[in-house]
C-alpha cells in the first residue's frame, strides 16, 4: 500500500490536495525553495575583507576532492585554476556566476591579491596537494609578503593518491620508509637517495626515465630491483607498466604524462592488490541514449565499473500540444474520479508532478488512490516522489507484464472502476485493451510527447560512425531508431547491448550485431550484463596472453595501449 492509501482524506475546498497527516511530499516545489535557502548566502560587502584559500584537488579522480575543498568552492567567489588540468566535476561545486580566471592568463598570486584586496573570497586551486611538487611556497609566500590572508586546504597528492589506485602499497612489513623524490627539475644527487630498503617515488621524471633508473643502479640499487610507472593515475585513462630499473625505460616508452615511478620491492604486490585497472569495463566509452535526467543512476553504475558514459539524447520531451487533458486528469485526480493511476514512465512521473507544482500539490493528493508503476526505474521515481507503488510486474517490466497482474474490477471491493493513465502520445493501447478486457474504464490523456533530438555535436557523430565508443546501450527500440537517425549507425568494432528480445529484434533489422542482451528489461540489468561480457572479454584476453585491449582499439588506425 502507499502512504497516501494508509491515511485517505478528501481534497480541501482550496483545491490543495487533501488535508491531514500520513503523507510527506517530496515535490520538486518543496526542494527548490529549501535549496534556495542554502545557496543564496548574503551578499557581503566590498569593504570586508577578502581572503585566499590555497586548495588541494587530488591528482585526477574528482571523486577524491575533499568536504573541505567542495566547501571551499561553495562560498567562493573567485576561483584561479589551471583550466585545463581540472575535471568539470570539481569546477561544479561552484556556486552560479562564480568568477573563474585561468592561472595561465596572468601571475595567480597577484591574480589572488587583487581580488582579495577587492573583498573576494579566492579559491586558488592546485592538483594533488599544494605543498608537495606544488606552489604553496611560492604563492602562500607571494601573499603573506602581501599581508594578504590565507589558508591551505590539503588535497590528496599524486604520491600516495596514484600508488594507491595502482595497486601498490608504499610500506609493507619489511619495508617501513618512503623518499620522495621531485626530479622535474633534474640534477637529482641520487646517492642521497638511493637507499636499499627505501621505497622511492619519483615524481616529475616522465622524460627522463633512462637517466633515473641509470641514477638509481649507479648510486647502488640492484639493475633487477622491481619497478613501476604509473601514467595519467586516478583517471579511466590511467595506465601501469610493471618491470625492473634495467627495463624500465624500454618497458614505459610513449606513456603519457604525468607519470609517476616506484621503485622497491613494494611493487610485488600489484598482481595481488590492482582495483582501479582491473575493473570489468576499465577505460571503456559507453554511450547512453538518454537523458541526463534519465541516465543519472545508469552513469553512475557504469562508473562504478569502470566506464566513461557519454549521454546522448536520442528523444527530446515535449509538453502536450493541448495542455487542458492534463489539468481536467489532475483535477480529477484531487476530487475522486479515479481509482487507480498508472505510471508507464518516469517521464510520466515527471509530467504529473510539474503539474502538480504548478497547482501548488504534493504527493498527499494521492490519498485514497491505488498507484502502479510498470517497472523498477518507474517506482523509483514515484517513491522519489514520496508514493509507494501497490502494483508492480512480478516479471517482465513492461505494460504486458503490468496487464498479467493488473486485477478484475470488482464492484463490491471498486467504489470507482476509472482509471487514469498519464502517458507519451505514441504510447500503445496494449495495456488498455487488457484493462478494458477486465472491466475498467480507462482514460488515456497524453502526458508529453516525445519527439526525435537534434543531432549530437560532429565529435561524438563522428565517434559513433568511427569506432570511438567501445560499446553503446540500446534501452528501447526507439532509442536504436532514433539514434541512427541522428547520428549515424555505429561501428562494427562497437559492443552492442540491448536491453531485451524486442530492442535485439530492432538493432538486427538495421544491421546490427547484437553482443550483449540483459536478463530481465531494466537498466540496471543491462549495466550489469555489459560488465559481465566485458569481465569475461579481459579474462579471455588474459588466457590467450594477449594485450589488454579495448573494442575501440581494434579498429584499424587505433592507438594501442599495453
Amino acid at each position: 500500500m502507499s502512504p497516501a492509501n494508509q491515511n485517505p482524506a478528501a481534497p480541501d475546498p482550496a483545491g490543495r490536495g487533501p488535508a491531514g497527516k500520513g503523507v510527506t511530499g517530496r515535490g520538486a516545489a518543496g526542494r527548490t525553495a529549501g535549496r534556495g535557502a542554502a545557496e543564496a548566502p548574503p551578499a557581503r560587502r566590498t569593504t570586508d575583507p577578502g581572503t585566499v584559500a590555497l586548495v588541494g584537488i587530488g591528482p585526477g579522480d574528482p571523486g577524491l576532492l575533499t568536504l573541505r575543498a567542495a566547501a571551499e568552492l561553495e562560498r567562493a567567489d573567485t576561483v584561479i585554476v589551471t583550466r585545463a588540468h581540472c575535471p568539470d566535476e570539481v569546477l561544479a561545486h561552484c556556486r552560479p556566476g562564480v568568477e573563474i580566471i585561468d592561472s595561465a592568463d596572468g601571475d595567480p598570486a597577484k591574480v589572488a591579491t587583487r581580488a582579495a584586496k577587492a573583498g573576494r573570497r579566492v579559491v586558488r586551486l592546485f592538483r594533488g596537494d599544494p605543498g608537495l611538487a606544488s606552489g604553496l611556497a611560492a604563492e602562500g609566500g607571494a601573499l603573506a609578503k602581501a599581508g594578504v590572508p590565507f589558508e591551505v586546504v590539503p588535497g590528496v597528492s599524486a604520491v600516495t593518491g596514484v600508488p594507491g589506485y595502482a595497486g601498490i602499497p608504499l610500506t609493507d612489513s619489511k619495508h617501513r620508509e618512503v623518499r620522495v623524490v621531485d626530479a622535474s627539475g633534474g640534477g637529482v644527487d641520487w646517492d642521497r637517495v638511493a637507499a636499499p630498503e627505501a621505497t622511492l617515488v619519483v615524481i616529475g621524471a616522465e622524460g627522463a626515465v633512462a637517466d633515473t633508473a641509470k641514477g638509481l643502479i649507479a648510486a647502488g640499487r640492484p639493475d633487477s630491483t622491481p619497478a613501476a610507472m604509473t601514467s595519467l593515475g586516478t583517471t579511466t585513462e590511467q595506465e601501469t607498466v610493471v618491470s625492473t630499473l634495467h627495463r624500465l625505460a624500454a618497458d614505459t616508452k610513449g606513456m603519457e604524462a604525468p607519470a609517476l615511478i616506484i621503485v622497491g620491492d613494494v611493487v610485488g604486490w600489484r598482481d595481488r592488490l590492482s582495483w582501479f585497472e582491473t575493473k570489468a569495463l576499465f577505460g571503456w566509452r559507453v554511450l547512453v541514449p538518454r537523458t541526463k535526467e534519465q541516465a543519472a543512476s545508469l552513469s553512475d553504475q557504469l562508473r562504478g565499473y569502470g566506464a566513461v558514459p557519454d549521454e546522448v539524447p536520442t528523444i527530446s520531451v515535449e509538453p502536450p500540444r493541448t495542455p487542458q487533458q492534463m489539468d481536467r486528469a489532475v483535477k480529477g485526480l484531487v476530487t475522486g474520479r479515479y481509482e487507480w493511476v498508472v505510471f508507464t514512465s518516469t517521464n510520466a512521473v515527471r509530467a504529473i508532478r510539474e503539474k502538480f507544482v504548478d497547482y501548488g500539490l504534493d504527493a498527499r493528493a494521492f490519498a485514497g488512490l491505488k498507484v502502479a508503476a510498470v517497472g523498477e526505474q518507474t517506482a523509483a521515481a514515484l517513491v522519489e516522489f514520496g508514493i509507494q507503488p501497490d502494483l508492480t510486474p512480478s516479471g517482465q517490466q513492461s505494460s504486458e507484464g503490468l496487464a498479467e497482474v493488473w486485477p478484475p474490477y470488482d464492484e463490491d471491493l471498486d467504489p470507482i472502476n476509472r482509471v487514469l493513465l498519464p502517458r507519451a502520445d505514441i504510447a500503445t493501447d496494449t495495456l488498455i485493451a487488457r484493462l478494458t478486457e477486465l472491466g475498467w474504464e480507462c482514460e488515456d490523456v497524453t502526458a508529453y510527447r516525445t519527439v526525435r533530438a537534434a543531432p549530437p555535436p560532429a565529435p561524438i557523430r563522428e565517434a559513433i560512425k568511427g569506432g570511438g565508443f567501445d560499446a553503446v546501450l540500446f534501452t528501447s527500440s526507439s532509442t536504436v531508431k532514433n539514434l541512427i537517425g541522428i547520428a549515424g549507425k555505429p561501428h562494427n568494432v562497437t559492443v552492442i547491448a540491448v536491453i531485451g528480445p524486442q530492442t535485439a529484434k530492432t538493432a538486427e533489422e538495421y544491421g546490427l550485431r547484437v553482443d550483449v542482451m540483459a536478463d530481465r528489461p531494466s537498466v540496471s540489468a543491462l549495466a550489469e550484463a555489459l560488465a559481465e561480457y566485458g569481465a569475461r572479454r579481459r579474462a579471455a584476453q588474459i588466457e590467450a596472453g594477449d594485450p589488454l585491449r579495448k573494442p575501440s582499439q581494434m579498429r584499424r588506425g587505433a592507438r594501442r595501449r599495453r
